[in-house]
């Protein structure tokens, strides 16, 4: 009830904006009032066939309370994808977990989740000495939280893994965020002015933290935000049980209810969309036929408009936002332009080592194997992640009350999408000019001094368009600070007067021009004046590198933008000098990955054969059975006892991070390789660090146990977290299975005494399903 009546007024808004935007677009095309052209070129589909990031995690299963160690992939769409392990990756296997993290917040403490958790249902909350919600067995957490969706919880062993995997988490969290495209001249801004008009009717002013993720999932925030308070009220004191089991089964509400409004909401959304697209071809007919009157029948209503609001919005400016705009725009300036200085010493860095690198090891083959990486440079979260950081910098203390601003986070994920963009343009036109440049070299010398020209030429193009897009988000960022405010202080005087202004529009124009609309453009046009001077003052006296508007940078390339037409440069194939393809599956495993940290599920040794060390003492439930490999015979009891006693003993003596290193060792060239215990030798072997493409070390060890626990802590009894099970899709039979790599033996701690029967083939553990977040 709730979604048809909240969709049923967006639909209406949507409606009204579809034809406002559809004018506003065909307008555009006539008339092109483009800004200045970009100097570097624009990759079109940047991340084609590539995996961002893979590796190793543990993940707590609510289904059966306890942590399992998973292969987490995040491809080019960045979804978090989580495997069984890596060999079901490799074998193309159903995933257990698809999550689209839109909505999301990274959390790395315990004690700030248990916080957001206690807020989420007020007047429930533990008291002292009782298990919170969450135990989690290492220092070293990342849980995914979300104010409505299910929650996802993670850990690692390591700081510099979980510095990481943040990294990782919150550069999927920036890129599904961003799920609206822009490449719409339509659909995207009537989507976002329906949403805007339909909370200022509900009297909401402001910046909108859950305007976040695709269309379908900002309508289901946006009934979640009018339906969730009423929910608590009717269900909250109704819940059962001690106050972390509240908690528990108040987070698996939410996240059912969450579903079935997104369902709900899909389904309106995307009926309303049919029907615009519709009736598209008739709206744009009549725009092109009579454009002229249009723009003549809405500059006559926007002057009666401005007559009677711009002497209010003036006095209103002049008092409550004009006094403020220069220290609104010093705040955003200052961290913006250090994040994209940030950008470009990283970008100049990486071609310098790269140039060194290649004169010292010589060859074309090895100027390929950089340029593969070097291309991806702004995907690479853990390389770009001293660019967003500056970002963090971004404060508007005083000034967040004063406009009703919720939260900068919208301001700083906006400048990071910037920062990432303006890199990979760079990178993209270094390549660009280098491959053409590579025909007429002679030999090293010509190719270091080749790779140095063209850097310093990218740069120079680099400090031009960064100039361009930091001055264009500064006016966009004020405009969103100041307008809401204005609209909103000048609401009581003036919104209830517009509806006076609707005869003025003829009928056969209305659905083109909105009285409301054009209201906010008169108010736009109040402010925007002072927004412009001072964001032009900031440029004539060159703060933060900023150019003038008066300045033009001549094209040194006349033919550049036409070989960024041309097909994408695969450099390892056509300067790697390798004479045969890479089979499919090695390509899928490890040829393109833009950040390799785990290369092996092998190097993963000691979340499977330390389990013992780790396991809950006292833990009820007893382990699911596994599959054999056919190829590995049973190990007996005494080998396995002797390993784990082995390890015991070493784990003793040395930290966490030595201990567990979820197939990374984290450290300097220098440091010792990590122990490594075949089950089936029963025997200790010490194996050397080995280093990827990206300079971080991978261990190759023997293969974990499918699915091994972790405890909630070691020396310490914990108890786990009870959870109800929440209802997910099974995998299809047949489909889950994968070797071991270590069997059980007989009557292993855990069991209670009782040998479990092999799993037949072909079957899954029940309670692990697919759980799909859209």
């Amino acid at each position: 009830e709730k979604t048809g009546k909240v969709l049923g007024e967006f639909c209406r808004c949507y409606k009204e904006q579809f034809g406002v935007a559809l004018f506003n677009s065909v307008r555009y095309e006539i008339e092109g009032t483009g800004g200045p052209q970009a100097q570097l070129l624009h990759r079109k589909v940047p991340l084609e066939d590539h995996v961002i990031y893979s590796g190793n995690i543990f993940q707590y299963i609510e289904e059966n309370k306890k942590w399992r160690n998973r292969f987490c992939v995040v491809p080019h769409n960045y979804g978090l994808v989580l495997y069984e392990n890596k060999l079901a990756y490799e074998r193309e296997l159903p995933p257990r977990v698809l999550v689209n993290s839109a909505g999301y917040k990274i959390l790395t403490s315990v004690e700030e989740y248990l916080e957001l958790v206690n807020n989420s249902l007020p007047g429930v909350t533990p008291k002292s000495g009782h298990s919170p919600i969450l135990k989690c067995p290492t220092d070293f957490p990342l849980i995914l939280w979300h104010p409505y969706a299910r929650h996802y919880y993670f850990c690692v062993m390591t700081g510099k893994e979980q510095e990481k995997w943040r990294a990782v988490f919150q550069d999927c969290v920036r890129h599904c965020n961003n799920g609206i495209s822009e490449d719409s001249r339509v659909e995207a801004p009537a989507f976002t002015d329906a949403i805007r008009m339909y909370r200022q009717s509900k009297e909401q002013y402001g910046t909108w933290d859950m305007l976040c993720g695709n269309e379908t999932q900002v309508l289901s925030n946006l009934v979640m935000e009018e339906l969730l308070p009423e929910l608590r009220s009717t269900i909250g004191p109704r819940l059962k049980g001690k106050a972390p089991e509240r908690q528990r089964t108040w987070i698996q509400v939410s996240d059912a209810v969450y579903r079935m409004v997104y369902e709900l909401a899909k389904a309106q959304y995307d009926a309303a969309v049919a029907g615009c697209e519709q009736e598209r071809p008739q709206l744009e007919s009549t725009i092109r036929t009579d454009m002229d009157q249009i723009i003549t029948s809405k500059e006559h209503l926007a002057s009666k408009i401005r007559a009677f609001v711009l002497p209010k919005a003036e006095v209103c400016v002049r008092n409550h936002v004009q006094p403020y705009i220069s220290s609104i725009l010093e705040a955003l300036m200052t961290p913006t332009s250090q994040g994209f200085a940030e950008a470009r010493e990283v970008f100049f860095k990486e071609v310098t080592d790269m140039n060194m690198n290649v004169v010292n090891e010589g060859g074309l083959e090895k100027l390929a194997e950089y340029m593969e990486k070097l291309s991806h440079l702004a995907f690479h979260p853990v390389k770009m992640q001293s660019c967003y950081e500056k970002m963090d910098q971004l404060k508007l203390e005083g000034l967040q009350q004063r406009f009703d601003v919720s939260s900068t986070s919208v301001f700083k994920q906006r400048a990071q999408i910037h920062m990432r963009q303006q890199m990979d343009d760079a990178v993209y036109t270094f390549e660009t000019l280098l491959h053409q440049e590579l025909g007429k070299l002679q030999g090293k010398d010509d190719l270091c001094k080749s790779i140095q020209r063209i850097l310093e030429r990218v740069l120079k193009k680099f400090d031009y368009d960064s100039s361009t897009v930091r001055k264009k988000f500064f006016r966009e960022a004020l405009l969103q600070i100041t307008i809401p405010f204005l609209l909103k202080k000048l609401a009581p005087t003036c919104k209830g007067e517009l509806a006076r202004f609707q005869e003025l529009i003829f009928e056969d124009f209305a659905s083109f021009i909105l009285v409301e609309n054009t209201y906010e453009e008169v108010v736009l046009q109040s402010v925007m004046k002072d927004i412009m001077q001072a964001v032009k003052e900031a440029a004539v006296q060159r703060k933060h590198n900023l150019y003038r508007d008066s300045m033009v940078m001549h094209n040194s390339d006349p033919n550049l933008h036409l070989l960024g037409e041309g097909l994408a440069i695969d450099w390892s194939e056509e300067y790697s000098g390798q004479p045969e393809a890479e089979p499919a599956a090695d390509r899928r495993r490890r040829a393109k990955q833009v950040v390799s940290v785990i290369q092996d599920d092998e190097g993963a040794l000691p979340y499977g054969v330390v389990a013992e060390a780790l396991l809950q003492p006292g833990s009820p439930e007893p382990r699911e059975p596994e599959e054999a490999h056919p190829a590995v015979p049973p190990s007996p009891r005494g080998a396995v006892q002797e390993i784990r006693e082995v390890l015991a003993r070493e784990s003793l003596g040395a930290g966490a991070e030595e201990r567990l290193t979820n197939g990374t060792d984290g450290g300097g060239a220098g440091e010792e390789g990590v122990l490594l215990a075949g089950a089936a030798q029963g025997g200790v072997t010490r194996q050397g660090p080995a280093r990827d493409g990206d300079g971080v070390h991978c261990a190759t060890a023997a293969s974990p146990a499918p699915g091994a626990e972790i405890p909630a802590g070691t020396g310490t009894p914990r108890a786990a977290p009870a959870a109800s099970p929440v209802p997910a899709a099974e995998i299809p039979a047949g489909t889950a299975t994968q070797p071991a790599c270590h069997q059980r033996g007989d009557n292993e701690p855990g069991e209670r005494g009782e040998r479990s029967p092999p799993r037949p083939r072909g079957t899954t553990e029940s309670g692990e399903g697919v759980q799909t977040e859209f």
